[in-house]
């Protein structure tokens, strides 16, 4: 949401060569074709299996022509990433124009400060800052949890692929979502998640203000990570976003 308009900002999602959807229409028509020939020649439980092979074999294949396809891979070694979503799952990539520009409310470099102020390397004692890297690693752990903590029109104007939406407002009232039990007073949080929280950028002083409030409750520092660079790093880098949900 811009601010100062009141109107809703645009995000450009990153988009793959159209060349390698190509191709991957032609490896689904492929794997149904073979799907069929399979079903007419050979008994059911046969085919069955056959079949689900098939479908294991075609989309191996498609994520090796999708990563030979990209010529701006995430690192040398890993083109793309896929996380699941409750939209079921989402491949993130870079943004394959190499001229590609952001644009919108993150391609500004200045905002009034406050509200808008820089924020520290180190939010609070215990607590990690980290990259893109390590949010995609946790993205792909069962036991980790990533968390976009901005307002809700951030939020629905666009998100990182597999994190969840827990407002910096709310979050305190809302650990028991994060592992956390409620005592009569307090919360115990023994077996709390390990969760990384992010918000616009680093001059966004919402996820550190969520994480200094987790910390008040008795959330466990060390289970907290902070991804400094939060959204506008993230296009920066060309790196998938999917709309918010309501």
């Amino acid at each position: 949401m811009n601010r100062s308009t009141g109107r809703p900002v645009t995000i450009p999602l990153p988009t793959v060569q159209t060349r390698t959807a190509r191709r991957r229409l032609w490896l689904s028509s492929l794997r149904v074709w073979l799907a069929i020939l399979m079903l007419m020649s050979v008994p059911a439980g046969q085919a069955l299996a056959a079949t689900e092979t098939i479908d294991q074999a075609s989309t191996e294949t498609s994520s090796r022509v999708v990563a030979n396809e990209l010529t701006v891979k995430i690192t040398a070694d890993m083109a793309t990433v896929t996380v699941e979503t409750s939209e079921g799952p989402v491949e993130i990539t870079r943004e394959q124009d190499t001229t590609h520009q952001i644009s919108g409310e993150f391609s500004r470099t200045s905002r009034p400060c406050p509200p808008f102020c820089v924020q520290p390397m180190k939010v609070a004692e215990g607590v990690s800052t980290v990259g893109e890297l390590e949010i995609l690693d946790m993205l792909r752990h069962p036991d980790g949890l990533v968390i976009d903590s901005r307002e809700f029109e951030w939020y629905l104007n666009g998100t990182i692929p597999g994190s969840v939406h827990i407002p910096y407002t709310e979050i305190a009232g809302r650990l028991d979502e994060l592992g956390c039990t409620r005592s009569a007073s307090d919360w115990i949080c023994d077996s709390a998640r390990q969760v990384a929280l992010f918000c616009n950028g680093p001059w966004c002083g919402q996820s550190p203000t969520a994480i200094r409030a987790m910390i008040r409750e008795g959330y466990p520092a060390g289970r907290i990570a902070y991804y400094r660079g939060g959204m506008q790093m993230w296009q920066l880098l060309g790196l998938t976003v999917i709309p918010g949900e309501f």
